[in-house]
């Protein structure tokens, strides 16, 4: 795409900041060139971001009900899923799909608490209970 193309249709979705994007220069070199978005990734991100809000409220009420753990609703809250939390803390996926139970959760130490904890940017009190 030329210079001249780079669509600036003013993305909500970026809270007013431009973002860099390669674009061709008269001369046919790729120089970087700010944008504020397209509507189509606008509507992409906004879908994605819906999509976690429901997971979050099925997971909040699955540990309402005692058959999930908050790990869970925070995983989903701070907008990540199974394999990105699992990458963040250093943890198997299997185990961590293994804390995600209720009675699992309830018997992790300290420490792993803490990695779930600041992998989530929240305290480990904060990570033990819903908001």
């Amino acid at each position: 795409m030329d210079i001249d193309e780079v669509p600036q249709d003013n993305n909500r979705t970026l809270g007013g900041y431009r973002k860099g994007v390669y674009a061709r220069d008269a001369s046919g070199r790729m120089v970087l060139v700010a944008s504020s978005g397209w509507e189509v990734e606008e509507i992409v991100t906004s879908d994605a971001v819906e999509q976690l809000n429901e997971q979050a409220a099925a997971a909040r009420k699955r540990v309402e009900a005692g058959l999930s753990s908050p790990l869970e609703y925070w995983m989903y809250a701070r907008r990540m899923d199974l394999s990105l939390l699992a990458q963040s803390t250093g943890v198997w996926r299997w185990r961590v799909r293994r804390h995600l139970q209720a009675a699992h959760f309830a018997k992790l130490p300290p420490p792993l608490l803490q990695r779930y904890a600041d992998a989530l940017g929240i305290s480990s009190e904060t990570l033990r209970q819903l908001p």
